[in-house]
């Protein structure tokens, strides 16, 4: 794999694609696909306002135990989404299938109340300037849809 593959994979956020929803898998892990999408870009260098190691990449990083740089040095290899799945399965924390299901349920399901005060925060905000009116997020997954179009 190389530098000409991981370019080929990266999306371009910054001219007006979006990373794949939070609610899409990859490797059996929500958010784990839009957090491919958006370190693929910072690697590529198409990543507009899109940022790796957020505070969502980061519930999915702590919760398998993979550190943002492991992740991000993987990724950079140029390995398609098969292989980043199969790399995550081989270095998360071992654990049950049913955690990783109750997990990924509980991430869907997230409410802003539930979430650390310094996100509820910014979520304020953000989404008041962000959302259209109009749209009501239910969840938290519900900002990054609405606002790429997708619910």
């Amino acid at each position: 794999m190389s530098d000409s593959n991981l370019k080929s994979l990266a999306l371009d956020l910054a001219s007006g694609e979006f990373p794949r929803s939070p609610r899409e898998t990859l490797g059996g892990y929500v958010v784990a696909a839009r957090t491919l999408d958006k370190c693929r870009a910072v690697l590529a260098g198409t990543n507009g306002e899109y940022h790796f190691d957020c505070p969502l990449d980061g519930f999915f990083l702590s919760f398998t135990g993979i550190s943002a740089d492991d992740f991000k040095a993987f990724v950079a290899t140029g390995a398609d989404d098969e292989a980043v799945a199969k790399w995550i399965n081989e270095n998360a924390k071992s654990r049950e299938r049913r955690d990783i299901i109750k997990w990924n349920n509980e991430m869907r399901c997230k409410h802003i109340s539930e979430m650390p005060i310094e996100l509820q925060e910014f979520l304020e905000d953000y989404i008041p300037e962000c959302i259209p009116a109009g749209k009501i997020v239910y969840v938290w997954f519900d900002v990054y849809d609405i606002e790429e179009g997708r619910i």
